[in-house]
């Protein structure tokens, strides 16, 4: 090996020194404890259930804070972090959100949807009119970037962009639930009324808004039931 082959060799190692550390913060459980833990996070989730009816009791920021940056620990493509959380409380704006939606969705029920569509959400008791958009004390609009722009305005193209905010958004819903909140997804159809509302770039484009806040003293829910293990997954043994 020639000297400068040596001196190559030793940066490259110094590189990967720089770009990998250790797994860090991993604990691994006895068997028995696996099943424990499994067992009472399974029996917390599915106490978890999309609201439409809140309260509009304040909610911590901080709670709401927290809740955002568990969702940003989601695995993603090229780990570009392709998402934009924007947490709206002001009231003048969720009433802005919650007038445009509804324009959206009364076309949307008047006839934009096919009737199989509107057939499958009878059971669920929606319609046009979305009060919890205003009365809910937090909007969480997540946006997806296709790509994200450098502080020069160069553009980097993004990966898996849809895959990664729909685990981040997730882990979001989880976190709400696991902090003793409730929430419900909106996906008024189209959402580009939302890039305008929150004065937000070209590159984000609107996924979802994430109604959080608590449940009305009289909230109610559809009678539902979720699929049994065996409907849902399939093992290959």
């Amino acid at each position: 090996m020639t000297e400068w082959q040596a001196v190559s060799a030793k940066e490259a190692a110094l590189s990967r020194i720089e770009r990998f550390v250790p797994l860090p913060g991993y604990v691994e459980f006895p068997a028995n404890e696996m099943r424990e833990r499994a067992s009472a996070f399974l029996e917390e989730v599915q106490r978890r259930r999309t609201v439409r009816d809140f309260s509009d009791r304040p909610v911590p920021r901080d709670v709401i804070e927290m809740c955002v940056l568990t969702a940003g620990t989601a695995p993603n493509g090229a780990h570009r972090q392709p998402w934009r959380f924007v947490v709206v409380s002001n009231q003048k704006i969720k009433r802005a959100i919650r007038v445009a939606a509804e324009e959206e969705e009364k076309e949307f029920y008047a006839g934009r949807a096919p009737d199989d569509w509107l057939e499958a959400l009878e059971p669920l008791g929606t319609h046009e009119a979305k009060p919890f958009l205003e009365k809910a004390p937090y909007l969480i609009v997540v946006f997806a970037e296709s790509y994200s722009i450098g502080e020069g305005g160069e553009r980097s193209k993004n990966y898996y962009v849809t895959e990664s905010v729909g685990i981040a958004t997730g882990l979001l819903i989880t976190a709400i639930h696991r902090a003793g909140l409730v929430c419900l997804t909106h996906t008024p159809s189209p959402m580009g009324f939302l890039n305008e509302v929150l004065e937000r770039p070209t590159n984000e484009r609107p996924f979802l808004i994430l109604v959080v806040g608590y449940p009305a003293p009289d909230a109610t829910v559809p009678n539902l039931q979720r699929k049994s293990l065996d409907e849902i997954a399939t093992f290959i043994e």
